[in-house]
């Protein structure tokens, strides 16, 4: 079984169920599932066959999903790629990850005419209307004649059929290859099989209790694992309707409550943060909601007791990583939630603590957080020696450091590279930011440590204030009445927003380049 004959299962049990609802369009799960099955069969008609890899630049919209499943049913290789990264990324990711064909927006012309001297190996471009108004000027037809490897995605649609029966995949076969976002050199790719993916989406939508009377945001983007696995494959696999957002914004998102009432709303810290503080928010426009879903980085626990408790909602705080499809971790709606934890290890899955030898340590101590289970990928694409630095003797080593306590229950403490050591102390970046984020005048926080003479490194602290009366001395005086002398800031700076990538996750590694190469 695989997410693509799974959806046709869906189609075929659920048929007239809505599978999205995007703008002002509405699918159907058979309209869905016929969609997918002709995409395939045109892909297969330009010469496209099991093995070969397809990128996706694409935003959130139907052409994702359309373009994800048909791909997959076709026994193709997925890559998905952010579509606001450089040419240099992009041309970086479609030659290591040896791209045959790409299905991007028709405003993406100009930037896959200079690519393509670059990419020899790319045969095929397929063109979605965007329906932007910057692509006003792009006609697909004139294109397509101009550059016979443009096409467009209606008319690769329209090569197929409805009777598309699809390739024969094997479960350990890759299905899709994410690219790391290369916090240490290029990025990696990682290779996650059919088995992989499946069983991740399909233990995330069990444990999180997902059914088809479920209405599930897909703000978060979709090239991203966090987004793919729970807020599109499992929903999808237990035929509940996604209810996407072309971009995440508050008010995009209190509008869609208003209009579908939602029942799951799955996000990031920051996405918390904006709608806790939009001011226009009005909590009944989530009273539909029964669950909310953090990952993608540690929730501050002031945070999510001033959301949950602003919006009577409940938020499950889990973990993942590309590596492990993504999810290993989620806190469990049948017993207690502990505030701060990422909850403990969901089925099929084993996740336990390990010292620098490898060895499980009690709960209680901190050590690396490694995982075991059919989520784990096969490995990083033509990196042999990274996959084997990465998986060992099947367990898959994370670099976050964490601890565990006596009821089963995991506490991420921070990222292993990203440990400050001042003066021989273990400095973690999250102990701090959980204590700014207390302050009622702190909007966001970032720590980070720089390198500093005596004490080999040195806490530094970057703020977004509400009140910019709020001065340094004021945040010094907080933190020294709730913080081991060890553990102050040498500095703390004030900014009108930190650095975030596309999910809106903040950029610890981007703050720190700021800093050592101004």
């Amino acid at each position: 079984m695989n997410i693509a004959s799974r959806l046709k299962e869906v189609s075929q049990d659920k048929g007239e169920k809505i599978a999205y609802h995007f703008l002002d369009t509405s699918v159907s799960y058979r309209e869905l599932d016929d969609s997918v099955s002709h995409f395939a069969g045109g892909l297969e008609s330009l010469g496209l066959k099991r093995g070969d890899h397809i990128a996706l630049i694409l935003g959130n919209s139907p052409h994702f999903i359309i373009g994800l499943y048909g791909a997959l049913r076709l026994g193709l290789r997925v890559i998905p790629i952010n579509p606001i990264y450089t040419p240099d990324e992009m041309g970086y990711i479609l030659s290591n990850g040896d791209v045959k064909a790409v299905i991007t927006l028709d405003l993406m012309v100009p930037l896959m005419g200079k690519l393509e001297s670059l990419l020899q190996s790319v045969d095929h471009v397929i063109l979605c209307e965007s329906g932007d108004d910057r692509a006003k000027g792009v006609d697909l037809e004139r294109i397509g004649l101009l550059n016979p490897k443009m096409k467009s995605f209606t008319n690769v649609l329209s090569l197929g059929g409805t009777d598309f029966e699809g390739a024969e995949v094997a479960e350990d076969d890759t299905a899709i290859i994410l690219y790391t976002s290369g916090t240490t050199g290029k990025p990696k790719g990682a290779m996650l099989t059919h088995k992989n993916v499946y069983s991740n989406a399909w233990d995330v939508g069990t444990y999180l209790q997902m059914s088809e009377q479920d209405r599930v945001i897909t703000a978060l983007p979709m090239f991203h694992v966090f987004c793919l696995t729970v807020a599109l494959n499992a929903p999808l696999m237990m035929g509940a309707t996604l209810l996407i957002a072309p971009k995440f914004s508050p008010k995009g998102i209190f509008g869609l409550s208003r209009m579908h009432k939602p029942t799951v709303f799955a996000g990031v810290p920051t996405m918390y943060n904006f709608l806790y503080q939009y001011t226009d928010g009005d909590p009944d426009d989530l009273s539909s909601l029964r669950l909310c879903i953090s990952g993608g980085a540690s929730m501050p626990v002031a945070l999510l007791k001033n959301f949950e408790q602003k919006f009577n909602v409940m938020i499950s705080e889990g973990y993942g990583l590309s590596e492990a499809s993504p999810v290993t971790c989620f806190n469990p709606l049948d017993r207690p939630r502990k505030p701060g934890s990422i909850g403990t290890s969901i089925m099929s899955i084993k996740n336990k603590v390990v010292n620098e030898l490898g060895e499980e340590v009690p709960p209680g101590q901190v050590g690396e957080l490694i995982v075991n289970g059919p989520n784990v990928m096969k490995g990083y694409y033509k990196m042999e020696e990274e996959t084997q630095a990465a998986i060992r003797d099947g367990w898959l080593y994370t670099g976050d450091l964490a601890r565990m306590d006596e009821e089963g229950y995991f506490y991420i403490v921070d990222r292993k590279k990203e440990l400050i050591i001042v003066g021989g102390f273990n400095v973690y970046p999250r102990e701090i930011e959980e204590v700014l984020y207390d302050h009622p005048e702190i909007v966001e926080a970032a720590v980070i440590g720089v390198p500093h003479p005596e004490k080999g490194e040195a806490v530094s602290c970057y703020v977004v204030r509400k009140d910019p009366a709020l001065s340094e001395e004021e945040v010094m005086e907080y933190c020294r009445e709730r913080l081991a002398k060890y553990k102050l800031p040498s500095s703390i700076e004030f900014l009108e927003e930190l650095p975030k990538n596309t999910t809106g996750k903040i950029l610890r590694r981007a703050l720190k380049a700021q800093v050592l190469n101004p």
